[in-house]
C-alpha cells in the first residue's frame, strides 16, 4: 500500500480492503490521488482524445445517445453539451436522502474505480471529487430511482452534479445549493469531455457504499449477538456442552467453529456456567447459536469478499484499453452479483434477530427459577412483559423486509435495459433491517441483564460482568414498572455507540 502523511490515504491499484475503509472513515483521512492513479487517468484521457480525432465510427457512450437512443451518432461540436444533459437528465432520484457517510463512501469508491485508467475522465474531474470527499461536500442523493443495472444511474447522477454546478450538497451541517458551494470554495464547474457522464453515471458506487457499510455494520451485530447470547445462556442458567469443540470439529463449517469458540470464550471463569444444572438440555435458541449464529457467519464472509472484488474493480460503460488499443461496451455495471449478496445478506442477519426474539421469550417465560417477565411483584408489575412484543414485531417485520429483491426484473429504457437487477433496493432495504436486528438485539440484552441479576450471587464470567456494568450504568435494573421505551432507547444507543474494534471484523 502507497504511504505518505500519516493523515493521508492515497488512491492507487493496492487492494482496498474494509479494515482500510474503516481505518480512513474512523480516523477522518484526507484522501489523495497517487501518481500511479495520475499517470493512468492521464493517459486513459490523452488515448480517447486521440482516437476520436480521426474516429468515423459511432463508439456507444462517447459519441452516440445512450441507453435506446445508442443508434444515434452525435457530432463532435455536441459532446460536451451531451455529458452535461445526461448528468441533468439521469437525476431522478426521489424518497429519501441517502445518509451522508454513505454518500461519502460513494464518492471514494467512485474515485478509487475512475483511478484505473479504464474510464477516460479527466485528471481535473477525478481531483475535483476527491475535492468534495477532502472539504465534506457530499452532494445529495436519494435512495430510489436505481434499478442496479445501468449502474446506479440516478443516484450517481446526484452524485455528479455538483460537478457541473447543479444539484445540492451538504455542506457543515447545512443542506446548500452547487452553485454556492462553487463560490464559497472558489471552483469553476468542471466542463465535462466526451465519455464523462457515462463514467460517472455508470457504476455500482450506489450499491457498494451501501454493501461495504452493511458489512461492517453486520460484523459487528454478528459479534454483539454472540456476546449477548451469552449473556442471556448465562442469565437462563444454560449449559456450556453444546459449546465444546468436539462437537464443532465433526462438522467443522467456519462459522459454526468460530461462534463456538467466541462463546467458549466469553463464559471463560463464570461460576454460573460451571455449576451443576438440574436440566439436561437447552431450547434450541441457547443450544443451537454456534450453528445458527455461525451460518449467519459463514453467510458474511461470502458477502465480504463479494464486496472485495467491486470496490476494486472498473463498473462504468464502455472500458477503454490503451494497451490492446480498443473501447468495448460490456456490462460491469450490472449490479446482479450484488444483488444477490445483499439478499443473502438481509436473509441471514434476519436470522439473527428471529433466534435474539426466541431467547427473550425464553426468558420472561418465568422458567428455570426467574420470576415472570422477570421483575419483583409480578401482577402489580407488568415488568418485561411487553418489549417481547416489540422484539416480535420487528422480527415479523424484518422477515417482509428479507424477501429478496434480486428475484424481480422490470424492461426499462425501450427494452435495451430488459434485464435489472435491483440491487439498490436490496441494499436500502437491508439497512432498515440491520437497524432493526440491532433493536432486537438491544431488547435481549435489557431481559439478560435484568434475568442475571436474579441468579445473584453467582457469578458470571469477568468478561460479561464488564460488558454488563458498562451497560447497567445506561440501563439500571428495573425494579418496578417505568416507561420502558426510555430504556429500550438508551439499550439501542449503548449498542450503537459501541466501537468496532478489530476481534469484530475477524473474519
Amino acid at each position: 500500500m502507497i504511504t505518505g502523511m500519516k493523515d493521508t490515504h492515497y488512491i492507487c491499484t493496492d487492494i482496498l480492503n474494509l479494515e482500510q475503509i474503516l481505518d480512513i472513515v474512523r480516523n477522518k483521512k484526507k484522501i489523495a490521488l497517487s501518481e500511479e492513479a495520475k499517470v493512468n487517468i492521464r493517459k486513459c484521457r490523452e488515448f480517447l482524445d486521440e482516437k476520436l480525432k480521426n474516429q468515423k465510427d459511432p463508439i456507444y457512450g462517447i459519441n452516440t445517445g445512450f441507453g435506446s437512443l445508442y443508434h444515434v451518432k452525435i457530432s463532435g461540436e455536441h459532446l460536451n453539451k451531451l455529458q452535461e444533459n445526461l448528468v441533468m437528465s439521469h437525476a431522478c432520484g426521489t424518497g429519501e436522502k441517502a445518509p451522508v457517510d454513505i454518500v461519502k463512501l460513494m464518492l471514494l469508491l467512485k474515485i478509487q474505480s475512475l483511478s484505473y485508467g479504464y474510464s477516460g475522465v479527466q485528471l481535473s474531474t477525478a481531483q475535483r471529487l476527491v475535492d468534495f470527499y477532502n472539504n465534506d461536500v457530499i452532494p445529495v442523493v436519494y435512495t430510489q430511482g436505481s434499478l442496479g443495472a445501468s449502474g446506479d444511474l440516478a443516484p450517481l447522477a446526484h452524485l455528479a452534479l455538483p460537478l457541473i454546478g447543479k444539484g445540492e450538497v451538504y455542506y457543515r451541517g447545512d443542506v446548500i445549493s452547487a452553485t454556492e458551494i462553487l463560490k464559497i470554495m472558489g471552483w469553476e464547474p468542471v466542463q465535462l469531455q466526451s465519455k464523462e457522464g457515462l463514467a460517472l453515471l455508470n457504476g455500482t458506487q450506489f450499491m457498494g457504499a451501501y454493501g461495504v457499510s452493511l458489512v461492517i455494520k453486520s460484523y459487528k451485530l454478528s459479534y454483539l449477538a454472540d456476546l449477548i447470547g451469552s449473556v442471556s445462556l448465562e442469565a437462563y442458567d444454560g449449559r456450556i456442552e453444546p459449546f465444546d469443540a468436539s462437537i464443532h470439529l465433526i462438522r467443522p463449517h467456519r462459522g459454526q467453529v468460530k461462534t463456538a469458540e467466541r462463546i467458549s470464550g466469553f463464559l471463560e471463569g463464570s461460576e454460573l456456567i460451571g455449576r451443576k444444572k438440574k436440566h439436561v438440555q437447552d431450547p434450541y435458541s441457547f443450544r443451537c447459536m454456534p450453528q445458527v449464529h455461525g451460518a449467519t457467519k459463514d453467510t458474511l464472509h461470502f458477502v465480504r469478499k463479494t464486496f472485495k472484488t467491486e470496490i476494486n474493480s472498473v463498473t462504468d460503460n464502455p472500458n477503454i484499453f490503451l494497451e490492446e488499443d480498443k473501447i468495448l461496451s460490456g456490462g460491469n455495471f450490472h449490479g446482479q452479483t450484488l444483488a444477490l449478496a445483499l439478499d443473502y445478506l438481509s436473509i441471514a442477519m434476519a436470522e439473527l434477530g428471529n433466534i435474539s426474539e426466541r431467547r427473550t421469550y425464553q426468558l420472561v417465560s418465568g422458567l428455570r427459577g426467574l420470576p415472570a417477565f422477570l421483575v419483583n411483584d409480578p401482577g402489580l408489575n407488568s415488568g418485561l412483559m411487553i418489549p417481547q412484543y416489540t422484539a416480535a414485531s420487528i422480527v415479523s417485520q424484518n422477515k417482509q423486509l428479507a424477501v429478496p429483491a434480486s428475484t424481480d426484473s422490470i424492461v426499462s429504457s425501450n427494452g435495451q435495459e430488459d434485464h435489472v437487477s435491483m440491487g439498490a433496493n436490496a441494499a436500502t432495504k437491508c439497512l432498515r433491517l440491520l437497524d432493526n436486528v440491532e433493536r432486537i438485539l438491544a431488547i435481549e440484552l435489557l431481559n439478560a441483564s435484568q434475568a442475571l441479576v436474579f441468579r445473584e450471587p453467582a457469578k458470571t464470567s469477568p468478561v460479561l460482568e464488564r460488558f454488563l456494568n458498562a451497560f447497567r450504568e445506561k440501563v439500571p435494573f428495573i425494579s418496578q414498572d417505568r416507561i420502558l421505551h426510555n430504556d429500550i432507547m438508551a439499550a439501542i444507543s449503548f449498542l450503537d455507540n459501541l466501537e468496532i474494534g478489530e476481534e469484530m471484523l475477524a473474519d
